[in-house]
């Protein structure tokens, strides 16, 4: 990714904005330190895939998911005989 100082972006503002739009990426630096990040709007931020639904088929869930060691809950708390 290619850096460019400020002054530079603003004397060529039109010039890297078309560069930016075919999808190259630019950094704004002023003297010498990186301020922004340009980059085209129709191009995804770096981001993890989703996962959704990765072990679809893979899990059951049991009916009685609900009351499942309910009665052993209960007599931890002192609340069944």
């Amino acid at each position: 990714m290619q850096t460019i100082n400020i002054h530079e972006a603003k004397t060529h503002l039109s010039r890297i904005v078309e560069r930016v739009a075919r999808g190259e990426s630019f950094v704004i630096a002023k003297a010498g330190k990186p301020m922004v990040k340009v980059v085209p709007l129709d191009v995804p931020e770096d981001s993890p895939p989703k996962r959704l639904g990765f072990l679809a088929g893979q899990l059951r869930v049991p009916d009685d998911f609900d009351t499942m060691g309910s009665t052993e809950i209960e007599r931890l708390f002192g609340i069944a005989p």
